[in-house]
């Protein structure tokens, strides 16, 4: 449907653009003066069939013609079809009403042709479907409809028919789906139990998270009773979205860095491996835990891919993960507020290069896309990364 429907830079145009690049020589490797001198000659992996080809390339670690891009957040805020939307409904109806979510996810792939969607949602909707709704406040930020002070409150959040208090989201995956087709990627996600957790002990948003920690470390069979909930309940959520047709998903651990290294093991780590471990491989899984520098035991959450934030350098991470894990960052998305479209280029071009020859590696930011992003350096990225080499 959207390859009829007008975009910024419309899929024809950069697929003759990616045409004219290659008869320039600018779409082919070359191999280094080490490797001319040798006399070895750099394979060049064929152009896939489709974007969610390649993104499927990547997840499972094979060759691939240049890194998939998505980004963290694409979809809403920066977009105006997005804000013309918003201007005629509520977020909870974009993402409670299937249609509309649908039409929000497709919207930056319309415009950016990106190798994959991510379903439009919000990782609360987990908490909400246990029986503790959400909404956000006049000045900002989300607000719980209520606040867990005790084990009592954890018991009564009810798991039951999660598969249909949740229907919106997977019935949205269907039509996305079905939009989609086999040419882009889709993927699903979900948060953290340690993420959720922070939110709904402290009863919405809040300057300095603080109470999940305290209860853990006070009073840990309480704790792990909430965690032991919420990873049930996301394990489900997630094999819901696979079986409604995402190709892939992605675990937000968003406040993973709050964490101490002595703590994160036993209060957010462990807790993912046993998600990843429930899904049984039906999916490529992507773990994101913004903050947190806990290597052996973000790879042994046995994740397919490890997202990295842009607070750190992102040669520094690899150096720390095992070859065969797939990495997934790290632009810096201040520089799509703030920079100009050379700043973007360059960056983006700096990071492709220093990923150059690793397979497994998908091109995203270290955080969201902020609101504020220029449509302009969103386009740059983009096409950087679409006619690289």
């Amino acid at each position: 449907m959207y390859d009829s429907i007008p975009a910024t830079v419309p899929y024809p145009v950069m697929r003759d653009m990616v045409v004219v690049n290659k008869k320039l020589g600018k779409n082919t490797p070359q191999a280094s003066r080490s490797e001319k001198a040798a006399g070895v000659s750099r394979p060049v992996p064929p152009r896939p069939a489709s974007h969610r080809q390649r993104m499927l390339d990547a997840l499972h670690g094979r060759p691939v013609d240049r890194p998939p891009i998505w980004l963290m957040r694409q979809a809403g805020r920066c977009l105006p079809e997005y804000r013309d939307l918003r201007e005629k409904h509520s977020f909870r109806d974009l993402i409670q009403i299937p249609s509309l979510a649908a039409e929000v996810t497709l919207q930056p792939i319309r415009r950016f042709d990106f190798d994959a969607a991510i379903i439009f949602s919000d990782i609360l909707v987990v908490p909400e479907a246990l029986g503790q709704g959400f909404g956000f406040r006049d000045g900002g930020g989300v607000e719980m409809e209520f606040t867990l002070h005790d084990a009592d409150d954890i018991r009564r959040l009810n798991g039951k028919n999660l598969a249909k208090r949740l229907q919106y989201v997977t019935d949205a995956i269907k039509l996305v789906k079905s939009d989609l087709g086999r040419r882009t990627a889709l993927l699903g996600f979900a948060g953290s139990p340690w993420t959720l957790a922070n939110f709904m002990l402290e009863g919405g948003s809040a300057r300095i998270h603080g109470k999940a920690l305290k209860l853990f470390e006070s009073d840990r069979a309480t704790f792990d009773l909430l965690a032991e909930k919420l990873t049930r309940s996301i394990t489900e959520f997630l094999d819901l979205q696979i079986a409604a047709g995402v190709d892939a998903v992605q675990i937000f651990d968003s406040l993973g860095g709050l964490l101490p290294g002595r703590d994160f093991e036993e209060a957010s780590g462990r807790w993912m491996r046993e998600i990843v471990h429930g899904l049984r491989k039906k999916a490529p899984v992507i773990v994101y835990s913004k903050g947190a520098r806990h290597w052996t035991s973000l790879v042994e959450t046995g994740a397919t891919v490890i997202g990295i934030d842009h607070d750190i350098d992102l040669a520094e991470a690899v150096r720390h993960l095992p070859p065969g894990t797939g990495v997934q960052g790290n632009f810096n998305p201040e520089l799509l507020r703030t920079g100009t479209t050379r700043e973007v280029e360059t960056e983006a071009r700096r990071l492709l290069n220093l990923m150059r020859g690793r397979n497994g590696y998908i091109f995203n930011l270290g955080h969201g896309v902020p609101p504020e992003a220029r449509l302009a350096n969103l386009q740059t990225l983009a096409g950087t990364v679409q006619n690289f080499a």
